[in-house]
């Protein structure tokens, strides 16, 4: 957890409280007080999110190297190791991912999370489809992990190949926090090559 988190659920409770108040005085008739609060409220939300995207425009890509884990909350996923193999037309990556929960209570999946590849040319590699490989929203208990693998197959001149972690659909939440990407920013990749 960054410092930026708890600000952001701080400014959320801020936001509920004077929406509430502001509606407090619609109710009394006290109009004009309900604007004030409602224009202070739009300012301090502007510069909150220009701040967001001027973060987001600064900061470089996040890179890893197979072994790094990266975390959303309490769930976590690492490249434990990748082997490329060339198979006419094409080249073909075997990726072992390990995904674990580093909570102490609580069961945890990871909804909308997505891998790929992609390589200098920022083409996309979406993994080859297989029943048999545990999904990312497989529920793991505190402290447990589990092994899983994916394999993609890519173009033979792909270079600099690297995976990407994202989430994909729903609400993208690190969008609304100052440091967690989203905006302008690159996600983060784990370096294959």
């Amino acid at each position: 957890m960054t410092l930026f988190e708890p600000l952001f659920l701080l400014l959320v409770l801020v936001t509920v409280v004077t929406l509430v108040t502001a509606l407090a005085f619609i109710v009394r008739g006290r109009f004009a007080r309900a604007a004030r609060l409602g224009r202070r409220l739009v300012v301090g939300a502007a510069i909150y999110f220009a701040i967001v995207i001027a973060v987001s425009l600064v900061t470089p890509r996040r890179e890893f190297r197979v072994g790094d884990t990266q975390c959303f909350d309490d769930w976590c996923i690492a490249v434990v190791e990748a082997h490329r193999a060339a198979s006419p037309p094409a080249a073909s990556y075997d990726v072992t991912l390990r995904l674990s929960n580093r909570a102490r209570r609580m069961p945890m999946g990871e909804k909308g999370t997505v891998v790929y590849l992609t390589d200098a040319q920022n083409r996309r590699y979406n993994p080859v489809a297989d029943a048999e490989t545990i999904p990312f929203d497989t529920q793991l208990q505190p402290g447990t992990e589990v092994s899983t693998r994916r394999r993609f197959e890519v173009a033979r001149d792909a270079r600099d190949v690297g995976l990407i972690y994202t989430h994909e659909g729903g609400v993208p939440i690190g969008w609304l926090i100052i440091g967690e990407g989203g905006w302008f920013s690159q996600p983060p990749i784990v370096r294959l090559n």
